[in-house]
């Protein structure tokens, strides 16, 4: 049979079957005809819509009638369907057949879908099976946790419990070491857990341990406290050094701390014990030290070295066999005593070194000796105490025997001391010590300090009162000598002051500036008095002159500090220097003075008061025929009364200075009266007067 390929058979079906024929064209006019009966509702919408479109605008501009252009589109519409229609019959057997493979891929999907809801079914199954194995797993986990839980506690429960015997071989047999305080630290735990945790009560391991563990405790109890208290006893001992075997008694300061927590009774013991000791040997300690600085000390002042006392009733003479003269001159004067607050830092004095040396100290180094001694002693052992004991309150306990020690031995000195100076340093001291304390941090000795210096300011109160007193109570009679140099008692209180003044610098205390004032006006009126036993008074003011001239020198050796008192007395000083020399000048050149005074004027334009030349010739040839002559007695006067060069010099130059304007006044004057001219001849120079001024000023 012949095969007919399926192009050729597609083509003889389409050649066979014509749509056309069937279908015939589309009845137009009977939508025409309906078309007339329509409504015009909504055709100006739709016009107005159509408006812009583009399609409709090129038909209208082509001029086509809107039937004839809707009627071919219609025919158009109807052959696109028609072909559409033809070319679903030329592919219907490619569709049957297309059809029959969907028919197959449906089954074969079909089958898969069972085989799907069977693993869907298996795998929910599978789900369930996992479900119960997770919470089967959780249930195993939570068991597990518990387990290690319990474990964990119970191990815990048996290590803190059980007493090894390695534990129990140390304790009752083991010498008190790193590994004794190591295992002392096990059998706190042990007590602590013993009497903290109320499972333990309950359990029936505590019967078994609890009797073997209070066993331990007691002996370990014992065998500490015969270890400390052996330790505290050898701080008795001769020439022991305190601070080395503290140190060496910090390590086991654990033994304490067990102590306290677990034998209080004991640890009462124990601290009453090192108290006790620490007490004795420390206040045995600076009794013997105050007794040795004892014989290293020198007296300086006594009750009659006074600012006002003359010198023969302080008996100087009979007691420089008893103490040098070095020693004297310090009762005034600061001198090297201020080296006192320069060591302040430097370490406490060696008593058996300084007196195999013959060496001897005012009080005040001694002082300072003994307190740096306590403070660097007071130190130690308030941070041993707080280290080793945990308590810084037993320091007070302990140093309550040494302390007492040093307030008697201070009192007892203070009562009889008679030292301004040396009480002012100690002062100082106290302040300096109370810094080194701060700076330490240190407070346990703040009380003390305090009190120490409240007993020194009432004390030198006294005692410089006792000097303001012997100046305001002198006897001028027997002070009085026939000498117009410085007195000593001038030189007393320029030192006296200029040292008082130096040690108050750094610390501007007012009360005690206010106290050196009444001490300068005490001085002042005692100067003045004695300056009126001499007969003249050109002696008076050279008197005053010599002793206000030392103060101030005085003051400027001591510094700058000087203050108001060196200003004060420089102004005095000026005062009086102008009062000599108008008293130097009036010896020699009376009537010159006295005649310019009365019968000239500094003013040249004024007239000369009716002078004439028989006023003035004699004033002319007198000073002529000796003026230089009245010049070198002035210079020789001046040596002779002044004990300060400097100063005599200062003043002879005022002298001559003033003379030279005195007399220029003078010739001022003769240059005015009628027939003046007639003494030219016997008028001195200003240069001439100059030149002997610039002579007496080079070799004075």
């Amino acid at each position: 049979m012949e095969v007919i390929p399926a192009a050729a058979a597609h083509d003889g079906q389409k050649q066979r079957f014509d749509l056309g024929v069937f279908v015939g064209d589309l009845p137009l006019d009977d939508d025409d005809a309906a078309s007339d009966n329509e409504s015009l509702e909504g055709l100006q919408q739709e016009l107005e819509d159509c408006k812009n479109d583009q399609e409709v605008a090129n038909i209208l501009a082509n001029g086509i009638k809107m039937r004839d252009y809707t009627k071919g589109v219609e025919n158009s519409i109807r052959q696109v369907e028609l072909d559409s229609i033809q070319d679903y019959i030329t592919e219907s057997e490619n569709l049957v057949l297309l059809h029959d493979q969907i028919s197959d891929c449906d089954n074969i999907l079909s089958q898969m879908e069972t085989v799907l809801t069977g693993f869907q079914t298996e795998i929910g199954s599978i789900s369930s099976e996992i479900k119960v194995l997770q919470e089967k797993s959780m249930d195993m986990g939570l068991k597990l946790r518990n387990r290690k839980a319990t474990e964990s506690k119970l191990s815990k429960f048996v290590e803190d419990i059980i007493v090894p015997p390695r534990m129990i071989d140390i304790i009752v047999d083991g010498e008190v070491n790193d590994e004794y305080m190591k295992t002392l630290e096990i059998l706190s735990k042990k007590i602590k857990f013993i009497e903290a945790d109320s499972m333990v009560k309950t359990s029936k391991a505590l019967k078994d341990v609890q009797p073997e563990v209070e066993r331990l405790r007691q002996k370990a109890v014992s065998k500490i406290f015969e270890f400390i208290i052996q330790k505290f006893y050898a701080l008795r001992k001769p020439k022991t050094n305190i601070q080395i075997l503290q140190q060496s008694v910090l390590k086991y300061k654990y033994t304490i701390v067990f102590l306290k927590e677990h034998a209080k009774e004991i640890y009462a013991e124990v601290r009453t014990a090192y108290i006790d000791t620490m007490n004795k040997v420390l206040s045995a300690h600076f009794r013997a030290y105050i007794q040795a600085l004892e014989k290293l000390q020198l007296d300086i002042a006594t009750s009659t070295d006074l600012l006002g006392v003359e010198t023969r009733s302080t008996g100087y003479l009979f007691s420089i066999g008893k103490e040098p003269l070095k020693a004297r001159s310090s009762v005034f004067a600061l001198g090297e005593r201020i080296n006192v607050l320069k060591d302040i830092e430097q370490p406490a004095l060696i008593p058996h070194i300084s007196e195999a040396k013959s060496q001897k100290y005012p009080y005040e180094v001694l002082f300072r000796s003994l307190q740096k001694l306590l403070i660097d002693t007071a130190t130690s052992e308030y941070l041993f105490s707080d280290d080793f004991f945990g308590e810084e309150s037993l320091f007070q306990d302990i140093f309550a025997g040494p302390i007492q020690v040093v307030d008697e031995y201070f009192d007892a000195v203070l009562l009889n001391c008679y030292d301004a100076i040396g009480i002012m340093l100690m002062i100082r001291i106290i302040h300096q010590h109370q810094l080194i304390m701060f700076k330490r941090r240190i407070p346990c000795l703040d009380s003390y300090l305090d009190k120490v210096n409240m007993s020194l300011w009432p004390r030198f109160k006294m005692v410089f009162d006792l000097h303001l007193s012997s100046l305001r109570n002198a006897n001028i009679k027997t002070l009085w000598e026939d000498d117009v140099h410085p007195h000593y008692v001038t030189r007393r209180y320029a030192e006296f002051t200029a040292s008082l003044v130096h040690l108050n610098v750094e610390y501007g205390d007012g009360q005690l500036d206010l106290n050196l004032e009444r001490l300068r006006m005490a001085i002042e009126d005692l100067l003045v008095k004695l300056a009126k036993m001499f007969p003249k008074p050109k002696m008076q003011t050279v008197f005053l002159i010599n002793n206000y001239d030392l103060t101030i020198a005085v003051l400027k050796e001591a510094g700058t500090e000087g203050g108001k008192t060196q200003l004060h007395f420089e102004e005095v000083l000026k005062s009086n220097i102008a009062i000599y020399v108008e008293e130097v000048l009036l010896e020699h050149f009376s009537d010159l003075i006295k005649f310019v005074k009365t019968r000239t004027s500094e003013d040249p334009a004024s007239s000369s008061d009716k002078a004439n030349i028989g006023d003035v010739e004699p004033l002319v040839k007198d000073f002529a025929n000796r003026w230089k002559a009245a010049i070198e007695l002035m210079h020789k006067d001046v040596i002779t009364s002044f004990s300060n060069f400097l100063c005599g010099m200062e003043i002879l130059k005022a002298a001559l200075t003033q003379l030279l304007l005195y007399y220029t006044r003078l010739t001022e004057c003769v240059k005015r009266v009628n027939g003046g001219s007639a003494l030219n001849k016997d008028l001195v120079s200003i240069s001439s007067i100059l030149y002997e001024i610039k002579k007496y000023s080079r070799t004075f």
